[in-house]
């Protein structure tokens, strides 16, 4: 085939010229200046930080209400409190796992994690199951966070209409992510100091008002299906929560030093957030669940529970759609700059918040059941990409820092990767549990519980494994993108996060 080259891999492309690779912005850890960087590498003489940063981003950003929805359902599955609480912690700690290790990622290579993503799918083969799934995930987890976000204002003040509240919040957001990472790791300390307050009390008054305490196992409730398919069922609930973060660990430790100390903290800190921050507010959530009247919406129980403290409870809800949505925006953005669409952050952030205030508009009825397909369908597709990532970069030595110049070479179209992944998510496509689609196996054995995140992750693996030393799948003579032969470099950059 004309302009494709099957040669070996260990035929990599020139490095791009060190003063290229190496321009320096001076951004450091400046705050309320813009970020100047989009997609590119960062300089070592831009890294700075400490590990204890990604505890504080990972624990706000769990420090958010979707979480505790999420933990509402366990009584309308029919679980027992004991068997609630150990799914939340099961999921919790294997998906904060993975986010620890691909957080490391982020600061030996200095590359956001969808960048990272070109080593073993491809530069093209990294849009459909990387770019695209990220695009639509910031969308939609910003939509989420701005519909519970705008119905706790609401909740505040009546009179200021749920469209409205939304808007305020979209545009508060907005402006936080256009200023970029310092600027979302400042506010995120702070949020995760103010939200663990609030989130304490909205534990301690949910538990001292609840009218449930300890429950049993309902073999009657509408959404039983078993005691052990609606343990992993809703264990599946929390880790697809955490595997959604998974394509966007790095983007906020990529600005890290890069040695072993600081990688190793920075893992610990990363998983350590994640898990603490996730097993409580689920745990808070099936609490809140069990003491909810019939029909009572996730906002009107807590409304009611909190009692005198309501507002200072709707309060930490309002504050909680940022923490988590500055976050939601600002990867979105990456993701569109990764398609290599011809704008900057500033304005892939405006896009991003756009559709995500449309979106929550029409999402705000029915909520908890477009919530949850979102939730599940994003993780099905996510889950075999996390496998892949992960044996690359130990299998295939990605680790090399001198190899991050190929994860911008347009000439590397496809790799085996795709394929893999691609394996893997049609493979766990039976096992899928959605209410718009169901499929075989799962129709066939619903008590086995939602299989699809093990199956979609395990077959992933298998396939890279056996797939990555061949040939490369397809590879240009020459680039796609003439002026991007090594480097997404800044030296390409005319103003604060534009990528041309």
């Amino acid at each position: 085939m004309k302009g494709i080259s099957m040669a070996p891999d260990t035929a990599r492309p020139p490095a791009a010229p060190p003063a290229e690779q190496q321009r320096d912005f001076e951004y450091r850890n400046q705050v309320a200046v813009v970020e100047p960087y989009g997609v590119d590498a960062i300089p070592d003489s831009e890294r700075h930080g400490r590990p204890v940063s990604q505890f504080f981003i990972w624990f706000a950003a769990g420090m958010n209400f979707p979480i505790m929805v999420l933990g509402f359902s366990a009584v309308g599955m029919g679980l027992s409190l004991t068997a609630a609480v150990t799914a939340i912690l099961a999921g919790s700690f294997l998906g904060a796992i993975v986010m620890g290790i691909l957080s490391r990622m982020g600061g030996r290579l200095g590359v956001a994690q969808q960048i990272q993503a070109r080593g073993p799918l491809g530069f093209f083969g990294n849009f459909v199951p990387v770019a695209y799934v990220n695009v639509f995930a910031g969308i939609g987890w910003a939509a989420v966070t701005i519909i519970l976000g705008a119905q706790a204002l609401h909740s505040l003040v009546p009179a200021i209409p749920t469209w409205l509240s939304g808007l305020v919040l979209v545009l508060v957001q907005l402006t936080v992510a256009v200023y970029g990472y310092n600027m979302i790791h400042f506010l995120e300390r702070i949020l995760a100091v103010v939200l663990g307050c609030g989130f304490v009390m909205i534990t301690v008054v949910s538990l001292s008002r609840s009218s449930s305490g300890n429950f049993s196992a309902n073999h009657h409730a509408s959404g039983f299906i078993g005691s052990t398919g609606g343990w992993i069922t809703f264990a599946g609930y929390f880790l697809s929560f955490l595997i959604a973060w998974w394509p966007f660990a790095s983007d906020y430790s990529r600005y890290l030093p890069d040695n072993n100390k600081v990688s190793r903290g920075t893992g610990f800190w990363t998983f350590l957030g994640n898990f603490v921050s996730l097993s409580w507010l689920g745990i808070a959530g099936v609490i809140l669940g069990s003491s909810a009247a019939a029909g009572e919406s996730p906002i009107d129980a807590l409304h009611r529970l909190t009692g005198p403290f309501a507002t200072p409870a709707l309060l930490t809800v309002l504050l909680s759609s940022f923490s988590q949505n500055f976050l939601n925006v600002y990867g979105g953005a990456i993701s569109i700059q990764t398609l290599r669409i011809p704008v900057s952050r500033r304005t892939a952030v405006i896009a991003i918040c756009a559709v995500a205030y449309v979106i929550s508009l029409w999402a705000d009825a029915e909520f908890e059941a477009k919530f949850k397909n979102f939730l599940f369908l994003g993780a099905y597709l996510i889950a075999p990409f996390g496998a892949i990532l992960l044996l690359d970069y130990v299998l295939n030595k990605r680790h090399d820092r001198a190899r991050t110049q190929e994860l911008y070479d347009s000439r590397r179209v496809l790799e085996w990767g795709f394929v893999a992944w691609l394996i893997g998510a049609v493979a766990s496509s039976p096992f899928w549990n959605l209410s718009f689609y169901t499929g075989p196996f799962a129709k066939a054995h619903p008590g086995a519980g939602d299989l699809s995140y093990f199956v979609g992750f395990a077959v992933g693996a298998v396939a890279f494994a056996l797939l990555y030393r061949l040939p490369p799948l397809w590879h240009r003579a020459t680039p796609v993108f003439a002026h991007e032969s090594a480097a997404d470099s800044p030296a390409h950059i005319s103003a604060p996060g534009d990528v041309h």
